[in-house]
């Protein structure tokens, strides 16, 4: 028995799955939590942003299987508020909140494990590693690129954990007066919004925890332009954490940032084609590394791994840089306007 399995802790949580038009998953996501015992998960609240399709129907024929199942109408739309709103509503339940994706799935014994990692560490945020899957050969592709280096430039959390104190992982278990007391989550922050509220945690002085044995398994978008978007989102919300923090970005994230001028610059090639050469590099050596994990996957839809990183740096960086100018633009006109007046 491991030393997660062996402790207990006696503070129960309350789930809370932000999500929108997840009919396809979230009656299996709702299916794990109702299975856990009730001295563990108190409520689960699915903060919905105005799904479309069948997935409140969904929500509400479990919530008459499980009392603890409620909906929540997130007008926001975005999950920052979808957090919040459930903290506000529902944070008294419980000394913590576990957030949960509608789209993962998670191994058995999910909150006891976090409970437990929590007794043993007192961290005041426990965060779990995510490890994506595909099911069609698009989203297999885009799978092994987000699970190697080419896709996660080497974050911990994007692979198997070992167990220690990080900066930032994927979100699990947190205490909800230490998410209280730092404001909760940033809502002018669409993307990456968890990132940002790992920087204040730390700053406050409190710990997170990447706790081993407890990844979920992710399914990564499964069309070319949705990834291209997802990732074009995180570019722009990395860029408002740097700017709002005023830290240095990681090489990780420095790297596909000059993605997107390279392929700008290769454009200009007519003039001359020495301009078109890390473009080039750039693609020849993400189509090779994606063939590369293909064949040591032996499968011939990870080959296009290549192709889907592709995607995902070029995401990345339009977002990034198109955030930067749009926060510099901003800059400049409230310079201009302080010097008028």
């Amino acid at each position: 028995m491991s030393t997660f399995e062996a402790a207990r802790s006696p503070d129960g949580v309350v789930v809370v799955v932000p999500c929108l038009n997840e009919e396809e998953h979230i009656e299996k996501t709702l299916a794990h939590f109702m299975a856990e015992p009730y001295d563990a998960v108190r409520k689960i609240v699915v903060s919905d942003g105005g799904s479309t399709d069948r997935t409140v129907k969904i929500v509400e024929q479990c919530a008459l299987r499980d009392n603890r199942v409620v909906l929540l109408r997130n007008n926001r739309r975005i999950q920052s508020s979808a957090l919040n709103r459930a903290v506000e509503q529902y944070g008294h339940l419980a000394r913590f909140i576990i957030r949960a994706d509608a789209h993962a799935d998670y191994p058995p014994g999910f909150c006891k494990r976090l409970l437990a990692a929590q007794q043993m560490t007192g961290a005041e945020a426990v965060v779990v590693s995510m490890i994506a899957k595909g099911v069609t050969c698009f989203q297999v592709a885009a799978a092994a690129a987000q699970n190697s280096k080419l896709g996660n430039g080497g974050s911990a959390h994007r692979r198997l954990a070992q167990g220690g104190y990080v900066d930032h992982g994927h979100h699990a278990l947190m205490d909800v007066n230490a998410f209280r007391s730092v404001g909760g989550y940033d809502e002018s922050f669409s993307h990456n919004e968890d990132a940002e509220l790992d920087r204040r945690l730390i700053a406050a002085g409190f710990r997170i925890y990447l706790c081993a044995g407890a990844e979920i398994t992710y399914y990564p978008r499964k069309s070319p332009a949705s990834l291209f978007n997802q990732y074009r989102n995180f570019g722009r919300g990395r860029a408002m954490t740097i700017l709002k923090h005023r830290t240095k970005p990681k090489l990780r994230q420095v790297l596909p940032v000059l993605v997107g001028p390279a392929v700008a610059m290769s454009l200009l090639w007519p003039l001359t084609p020495l301009l078109a050469i890390p473009a080039m590099l750039w693609a020849i050596a993400g189509i090779s590394y994606g063939l590369a994990l293909g064949v040591r996957n032996r499968s011939r839809c990870a080959c296009g791994a290549g192709a889907a990183a592709l995607l995902m740096h070029l995401g990345f960086s339009f977002g990034f840089i198109s955030q930067a100018l749009r926060a510099g633009g901003r800059r400049s006109s409230r310079d201009a306007q302080s010097a008028i007046t």
